[in-house]
């Protein structure tokens, strides 16, 4: 009995060491196979697509008035009245306040007074006094030369009668005295005349007309001294800024009033030399404001030919339209500016570009064996996610846009859905990975 029991138990012993060992043979086969079997990578797969590409350049900029006008006094006054008030519209020409004058009005009057008198004694002198000289001057030389040709008949007829004997000689010499005497007279009177057409009338004119002029000079000070307590406005624009009261003390020097042209404002911005590079005068430009839903268009106006000493930054302008006066002078507001328009660009997302160490880039693209293959590009310009391709691809090829980084090279790839789909759950049928584990 205690044999057969021994035999039995050492027969189902042995079973099961077989069974044990077939199990384990077993597992290490399934362990095998899985080992053999390659992963496949889920992976999102992305078309190479053509379409307008921008190279924007984007900094932080402040808002200033196209023209501005801070109107100082020239002479220190109490302010007698204003005329306009802040946020007052004005048109450039307009008086906008009025300073005491009235020491400035009498001695503009006084010296009005003193300018006409001139006036009217340089117009006597020109049109009465020099002509009534004249004409004097030259009555004296007609008579004088009368007078010599009447003593020049009476010495040549004496001289004949002398000559005759019918005449003693004291007569002759009276004679050639008197015409001696009558040559002096006229050549004084020749000289005189001459004198007057010479020097004469030019002195006089220069003495009139000079006593007219300081005169015509004093006046207009006085009358630009009263000009100076009328405070007008040089521009166009609003009343930003008015910092007295009526009877309150201008001092010469200091602002009375601000104007700002606000129909037209600029955007002021310091940028690296490297990006002012890629502007140029007239390139689009959009400027976006703080509160303000909607973005103001422009063009670059002015890209500064020098770089400033300070931050070593090149200062630009972007010209805007201000209707409604939305952009306030001072504000910060983000800029916008397109360096470069590239049409029919062939683009892919910036996720789905890969940089190397070296700087060379590359994409993972997707082949129609269900492989990654990794292919080198040239890349040209960005605009926010998306990176133009240049070399090493073509339109309507595939490339793997997330998912790519640590791929390596003829990985095995499935596509997986967009995050957030409903496909994008961890079931087994929709992870192919998955399912071929299991």
């Amino acid at each position: 009995m205690h044999g057969k029991k021994g035999r039995k138990t050492c027969f189902r012993k042995t079973a099961a060491l077989f069974a044990l060992a077939a199990a384990l043979g077993l597992t290490f086969a399934c362990s095998g196979d899985s080992k053999d079997a390659e992963q496949t990578v889920p992976v999102q797969i992305v078309p190479v697509e053509k379409t307008n590409l921008q190279q924007i350049v984007t900094t932080d900029s402040v808002i200033f008035p196209i023209a501005q006008s801070a109107l100082v006094p020239k002479i220190s006054a109490p302010v007698k009245k204003f005329l306009v008030n802040r946020g007052s519209h004005v048109r450039a020409g307009q008086l906008l306040a009025v300073l005491e004058n009235r020491d400035l009005a009498a001695a503009a009057q006084e010296n009005k007074g003193a300018y006409d008198q001139a006036e009217a004694a340089y117009s006597q002198t020109t049109a009465a006094d020099l002509p009534q000289e004249l004409q004097k001057a030259q009555l004296d030389e007609q008579a004088a030369k009368q007078q010599l040709d009447a003593a020049q008949k009476v010495y040549d007829s004496r001289k004949d009668l002398f000559a005759q004997g019918a005449m003693p000689r004291k007569e002759l010499d009276q004679a050639g005295v008197d015409l001696t005497n009558a040559r002096n007279q006229h050549e004084i009177a020749e000289k005189h005349l001459q004198a007057l057409h010479a020097v004469g009338q030019q002195t006089t004119l220069k003495s009139a007309k000079g006593q007219l002029e300081s005169a015509q000079g004093r006046y207009e000070g006085a009358a630009a001294q009263l000009s100076y307590a009328e405070i007008r406005s040089p521009i166009n624009g609003v009343v930003t800024d008015r910092p007295l009261y009526p009877g309150e003390m201008a001092s010469a020097g200091t602002p009375l009033l601000t104007v700002m042209d606000l129909s037209e404002v600029t955007a002021r911005a310091h940028i690296a030399q490297s990006s002012a590079a890629l502007l140029k005068v007239g390139d689009k430009a959009t400027v976006r404001a703080p509160g303000i839903d909607t973005p103001f268009s422009g063009k670059v106006s002015i890209v500064s030919p020098a770089l400033d000493p300070n931050s070593t930054t090149v200062e630009i302008w972007v010209l805007l339209k201000n209707p409604g006066g939305k952009l306030k002078p001072g504000t910060t507001v983000q800029l916008s500016m397109v360096a470069r328009s590239v049409p029919g660009a062939l683009a892919i997302p910036a996720a789905a570009l890969l940089t190397a160490e070296d700087g060379t880039t590359s994409v993972m693209a997707a082949g129609s064996d269900g492989r990654a293959h990794q292919k080198p590009v040239k890349t040209g310009i960005r605009e926010q996610d998306r990176v133009q391709i240049v070399e090493g691809l073509s339109a309507g090829e595939r490339v793997v846009g997330t998912g790519a980084y640590g791929l390596p090279d003829n990985s095995k790839i499935s596509e997986a859905p967009p995050p957030g789909s409903e496909q994008s759950g961890t079931s087994a049928k929709d992870t192919p990975g998955k399912a071929e584990k299991e």
